[in-house]
């Protein structure tokens, strides 16, 4: 390698490890001053956060730029959305919920992926925005893979190890180990 390949180098992990350390500390105390639940060694990068106090992230989670945590809904005790140890959210994902996310420990959630808990009313004769909303809690158990911009609706339940294919939406409960694609989401296969 060349000295000006190795210098670059060099000055990306410094850039790297001062914005990890210094910035990504500053968001961490802005942040869990505001009522957010930070684990050990979660960084946070640049976040939208309606509610603060309804986010609860565990130890060693890595995020990406752009994430939404949109807690909707007037104030609530919370945490309303939570995520176990060891998760990746990928870039400019969208967490939408009114009751409850829950999602487990070593999961991968990559870019574009959008978490609905509620939805509403569609009865003829009333306008859509003023009909009351239904909801439905959101569960992601542990080691579950979500693709690129991926649609999670309510009521939905991803079991253990589950695997969700790019660009599905998903609609319905999912087993553990199954990998499911498309719209909506369907079976494909089981992990072996």
């Amino acid at each position: 390698m060349t000295m000006s390949k190795l210098w670059i180098k060099a000055l990306f992990r410094i850039r790297e490890r001062a914005n990890t350390l210094l910035v990504g500390n500053f968001r961490k105390a802005f942040w869990t001053v505001q009522g957010m639940q930070v684990g050990k060694g979660t960084t946070l990068p640049h976040l939208i956060v309606s509610w603060p106090h309804q986010v609860r992230l565990g130890e060693r989670c890595r995020i990406e730029h752009g994430v939404y945590f949109h807690y909707d809904g007037i104030y609530q005790p919370g945490p309303s959305i939570v995520f176990g140890d060891n998760c990746f959210i990928g870039s400019n994902c969208e967490f939408n919920i009114s009751s409850k996310l829950q999602v487990g420990s070593n999961c991968l959630i990559a870019s574009g992926t959008v978490f609905i808990d509620h939805n509403h009313g569609i009865k003829r004769g009333v306008l859509i925005g003023q009909q009351e909303c239904t909801d439905g809690e959101i569960t992601l158990g542990d080691d579950v893979w979500i693709g690129a911009n991926v649609v999670v609706l309510a009521g939905v339940t991803l079991g253990e190890g589950v695997v969700v294919g790019a660009g599905a939406v998903v609609t319905k409960s999912v087993p553990p180990y199954t990998i499911v694609a498309g719209v909506p989401a369907r079976a494909v296969k089981m992990r072996e």
